[in-house]
């Protein structure tokens, strides 16, 4: 059975590089079976990376018109990656059931604090960004900071309803061991709770390959500590390569699927006639 899909991409309708029918001829060069577009949701500020308010409508016209055309060569599904920030993102059912959705990847990429107006920018590629919002809206105290990521990742589980749990511990990816270890017990004792809100809400983690494939990780996210947790919990994972280029639908694939075995994972989550079935893991 065809085992390539990826359910996290993004077009030029967000932060991608090309149209979304680039990345599906390139699917199908590939011999995938399914592609999920998961574009990064409307946010109420000026921003580079989401689409932009007003540009859903064309969005969606474009993935509709794309699953017609290409019904019989590939499933393309359409999605959002939903950006999750207390008081300012929007309802997530709510965009589901106005846009006709698929399914909703819930992410934190900025972090919000009880102290400040400002968001800590996690994601991008400069450390450097990640250093300046660490000092300026969080003083400098990283287990401040990181507590109140993966806190805001738990009101998210809490408060939203969506299939899958993006990139769930890219509060690493710019930290490099330098400002804290992901052995420290405060950090595991964070981890764990999230992961036993995961499992009480059935949600599905994504193991997520563009950390490693872009230089700016040594470990997939999760990492293993946290997949090995994943798997005494028995939650679903599925594997996606966060592509905003059509070359990387399916790239660091193979070695991550290594990983997962290696980690206790026969099992991929997969979705098809609407709904999430699991699929072996060749």
């Amino acid at each position: 059975m065809n085992q390539l899909f990826n359910y996290h991409t993004h077009s030029r309708f967000s932060d991608g590089s090309a149209e979304p029918k680039a990345y599906i001829e390139e699917a199908i060069k590939q011999g995938f079976s399914s592609i999920g577009f998961s574009e990064h949701s409307v946010l109420p500020f000026e921003n580079t990376f989401a689409l932009q308010a007003g540009s859903e409508e064309a969005y969606i016209a474009e993935i509709n018109s794309l699953k017609s055309e290409y019904r019989d060569q590939l499933q393309i599904l359409m999605a959002l990656e939903a950006d999750y920030i207390p008081g300012i993102s929007n309802d997530f059912q709510a965009l589901k059931s106005s846009f006709g959705l698929d399914y909703i990847i819930g992410s934190v990429h900025l972090v919000k604090s009880h102290h400040s107006k400002d968001l800590w920018f996690i994601d991008g590629p400069k450390w450097e960004t990640y250093d300046k919002g660490l000092h300026e809206i969080f003083g400098g105290d990283i287990q401040s900071g990181v507590t109140a990521y993966w806190h805001q990742i738990n009101q998210m589980i809490e408060e939203e309803l969506f299939d899958i749990i993006g990139h769930l511990d890219k509060i690493k990816m710019h930290n490099q061991g330098r400002w804290f270890n992901e052995d420290e017990t405060w950090y595991q004792n964070l981890v764990n709770e999230t992961i036993s809100l995961i499992a009480q809400k059935g949600l599905i983690v994504e193991i997520n390959t563009r950390g490693i494939y872009k230089g700016r990780s040594k470990s997939l996210f999760p990492g293993e500590q946290i997949l090995f947790k994943l798997k005494e919990r028995n939650i679903k994972i599925t594997l996606s390569s966060d592509a905003h280029q059509p070359h990387e639908l399916s790239l660091w694939f193979n070695e991550a699927k290594k990983i997962i075995k290696s980690c206790g994972f026969d099992s991929l989550a997969v979705f098809n006639n609407h709904t999430w079935t699991e699929q072996p893991l060749y």
